[in-house]
């Protein structure tokens, strides 16, 4: 189906950026065959790294005559195997794409191209009292880009919601070579089709993504974090809808269990508070009247100890509540350190968490398997990973199989998805149907043909 990128081809790759910025030496290879999911690797033929739209809608047109993939990537953190060139083909890197346009500081926008780094974009926002809340767990590596295509969440999800919605507009540069301008810099819009929503989570199968307008915030004045321990999971993650029900909107509410918590101590070798209890919620509280945050922290304590909670720590320092996130944001690095695993990106309703959390339990169980599993429970999003440990490998592939799909079919029967933040990308796409009706796949098919008739922008992903 496709063709392989010869002397001639790469000849002509060279023409459009230049013999500096196309690779083909295997440490680069390597590098841009693997990403942050388990323990894939599928090698590019070779890495390009176009500086502009106009460069990668040549790369594009030259690929599609040629007959030749095309994969973008971003800062490579991807956990669903997006940016994987699963069919060989052209790498596309976006890095040297890496600059903030512009800070409209009146309007309250941003444009920004899509090799910016996430939290080098935030901080540059907080230097002038301005906000963008999205803030996935690798902020300190991933691309905006990147964020884009897998419309990325992160703590702050629970109030501030996820990257499509603070996407006014963006360009694109189509599977055909086309720039595109969607969306606009206005904050209602109903001209048309929205493109830039649509392409928004579309995991760089639809376009290239080369800027994007995005809405921003004022920065809150007041930020303090509690650090709550329970003596059992069921009372720690049944209170979160509590909080809600009771008028609070934290800006942020973690679940960690006991054995998350010891995964970050043994990777980090730094203790974290009350490591021994059983579960613990992380809850940040922001906002412009100090009064008030006290006055929530008070209710979610009192809330906290009607569930049992063991000990509540505050942290209103900026060090303090830097190391408590520090050691939150380990915890995924640290449980995939402990063996061979998969991970799923669960979501569901947030008053459906402890029917999940103990379902995951019964299938952990049932199959023998060691699940450990923590998340973004303001949003009803729970990361679960399957550890292999010493399973061989032949049992494992069967087990780990059947223990997806019977979470996965939990999930759905809650009312959630199979993914809130990661994306399908390659390696969770057979598991798409359980989710998704027949008629809904083939209408994303139909989508993507349109998009990209000839195949060509990151195949192999989503679709079964």
């Amino acid at each position: 189906m496709y063709n392989k990128t010869d002397s001639a081809v790469i000849g002509k790759l060279q023409k459009i950026v230049g013999k500096d910025f196309v690779f083909t030496d295997k440490d680069t290879i390597d590098i841009f065959s693997k990403d942050e999911t388990e323990n894939y690797s599928f090698p590019p033929e070779l890495v390009i790294k176009p500086s502009n739209a106009e460069e990668i809608s040549a790369i594009l047109k030259l690929a599609n005559e040629y007959m030749i993939p095309v994969i973008p990537r971003g800062g490579g953190t991807g956990l669903s195997g997006g940016a994987l060139p699963v069919m060989g083909g052209i790498s596309l890197s976006l890095e040297r794409m890496n600059k903030i346009l512009e800070i409209d500081e009146n309007n309250f926008q941003a444009i920004v191209q899509p090799g910016v780094i996430t939290q080098v974009f935030q901080e540059e926002l907080e230097s002038k009292g301005l906000f963008y809340p999205v803030d996935p767990a690798s902020r300190g590596s991933c691309f905006i880009g990147g964020n884009i295509a897998e419309c990325s969440g992160g703590p702050r999800a629970a109030k501030y919601g996820t990257t499509k919605d603070y996407v006014l507009g963006l360009q694109f540069v189509s599977a055909e070579g086309d720039i595109i301008d969607a969306g606009a810099r206005t904050l209602k819009n109903v001209t048309g089709y929205n493109l830039s929503q649509l392409i928004t989570g579309s995991e760089g199968t639809l376009g290239i993504v080369t800027k994007i307008i995005f809405k921003i915030l004022s920065l809150p004045k007041y930020k303090k974090v509690i650090l709550i321990a329970f003596g059992s999971v069921e009372n720690c993650i049944t209170s979160v809808a509590e909080f809600y029900k009771s008028g609070i909107v934290p800006s942020a509410l973690e679940f960690l269990t006991k054995d998350a918590v010891k995964a970050a101590e043994a990777h980090l070798g730094k203790p974290f508070p009350n490591s021994d209890a059983e579960a613990q919620l992380l809850v940040e509280l922001d906002g412009n009247n100090e009064t008030v945050i006290n006055e929530e922290i008070g209710k979610v304590a009192e809330l906290a100890e009607k569930f049992g909670a063991t000990d509540i720590i505050l942290a209103e320092e900026r060090q303090k509540m830097d190391d408590l996130w520090a050691l939150r944001r380990s915890v995924g690095e640290a449980v995939k350190a402990i063996s061979t695993y998969k991970e799923e990106d669960t979501v569901v309703p947030r008053f459906k968490l402890p029917e999940l959390a103990k379902g995951i339990k019964e299938i952990s169980e049932k199959f023998g398997l060691t699940i450990i599993f923590y998340g973004h429970a303001g949003d009803g999003n729970l990361h679960v990973n399957i550890l292999k440990k010493d399973i061989t490998e032949e049992v494992w592939k069967i087990l780990v199989d059947k223990a997806i799909r019977e979470i996965f079919t939990l999930t759905v029967s809650l009312g959630g998805m199979i993914s809130g933040e990661h994306g399908i990308g390659y390696s969770q796409k057979k598991y798409l149907p359980i989710a998704l009706g027949k008629k809904q796949i083939e209408l994303m098919k139909q989508i993507k043909k349109v998009f990209d008739p000839n195949n060509i922008l990151n195949p192999g992903k989503i679709f079964p």
